[in-house]
Order: C-alpha cells, then sequence, then structure tokens
C-alpha cells in the first residue's frame, strides 16, 4: 500500500507570519493536531496542537489590566508568530513511499503525521488515524479471504486426502 491511497488531501496549512491565535483557530475548527507550515506551497515547518498550547500564555501569568510594558503585551497569541513556535526540521515522506515504511517512521520518530511532499510542494499528510485505517482495511480484507466471500480452499491436509480448512475458529476458553 503507498502513501498516497490513505493521506489526507487537500491539507490544511498555515504561513509561518500567521498568529499562533490564526492557528490555533484552524487546529479548532478542523480539528487536526499538525498543521504544515508552507511558504508558497512548499514544506517549511509543522506546528502541533501541543506547540500551541504550550505558546500560549496562562490566564495566571496575565495581569487583570495589562499595561503597555507588560509581560501580557508581549505574550499576546496574535502578536506571537507560528515561525517563532514550529518545528523546521520536518520529517516527510513522499506520495509512493510504503505505508509501512511510513508507519515506522512515525513510531521511531514518536510523531503523529507526516507531511507528504512530492517535487518539494506539499501534497498531502499522513496521519496516525490514517495508518490506523489502512490497517483495519487490511485486517477485514484478510478476514474475508479466510472465512467470507473471498475463502479459498487451501492445500490438502495431511493424510486426510481432503483441503484443509484456512477459516479461523475462535479459540474455547474454559474458566
Amino acid at each position: 500500500m503507498k502513501v498516497r491511497q490513505w493521506m489526507k488531501h487537500p491539507v490544511h496549512s498555515v504561513k509561518p507570519r500567521d498568529s499562533i491565535q490564526h492557528a490555533r483557530e484552524f487546529v479548532e475548527r478542523y480539528r487536526v493536531n499538525q498543521l504544515p507550515v508552507t511558504v508558497d506551497g512548499r514544506l517549511v515547518g509543522i506546528v502541533t496542537d501541543r506547540d500551541l498550547r504550550d505558546a500560549f500564555p496562562s490566564l495566571f501569568d496575565t495581569p487583570p489590566f495589562p499595561d503597555r510594558t507588560s509581560k501580557a503585551a508581549l505574550t499576546d497569541p496574535r502578536t506571537i508568530t507560528v515561525e517563532q513556535v514550529m518545528t523546521s526540521s520536518v520529517t516527510s515522506v513522499g506520495p509512493d513511499d510504503s505505508i509501512a515504511d511510513a508507519a515506522r517512521l512515525m513510531r521511531k520518530r514518536r510523531i503523529g503525521a507526516l507531511p507528504v511532499v512530492d517535487a518539494g510542494r506539499l501534497v498531502g499528510i499522513l496521519t496516525r488515524s490514517d495508518v490506523l485505517d489502512g490497517f483495519v482495511d487490511l485486517v477485514e480484507l484478510d478476514d474475508m479471504r479466510e472465512t467470507g466471500p473471498l475463502a479459498t480452499e487451501g492445500p490438502a491436509a495431511p493424510g486426510s486426502g481432503k483441503p484443509a480448512s484456512r477459516a479461523r475458529r475462535p479459540r474455547e476458553h474454559s474458566a
């Protein structure tokens, strides 16, 4: 299976100079956890929901009536840009890479999504959920081959002269 079969496209993305307020609104509106950061369609970074949560000031850090020189003025989410909190060293995959390799990479790097880049341009995003959807489809197909309408007769059972059944039987458990 190829990444292109499971990636999401088109991709919601933000620009480096967008505010983190704008990025957070995107994350909430589109219910995504990762936003690629692009310039003219080229991937330059990624910002996650965690990056945005960590960048937002706590209510406890903000005085009730901030003046112009207060910390609150320096931590206003409308003035902090995405490029200040994004990861610029992004791990990505190509659309023709195998989904198994992409899943291994996500697990090894402990990341939840991989931007999909083709000829230097962002063309999609593959998330952990997409990989799980692919896995579920494969398992269902395998189950259909073993027990459903796609079931085939297997090789003859040793010494019986009869074909061996490929269907799995549920294991019986004694109490």
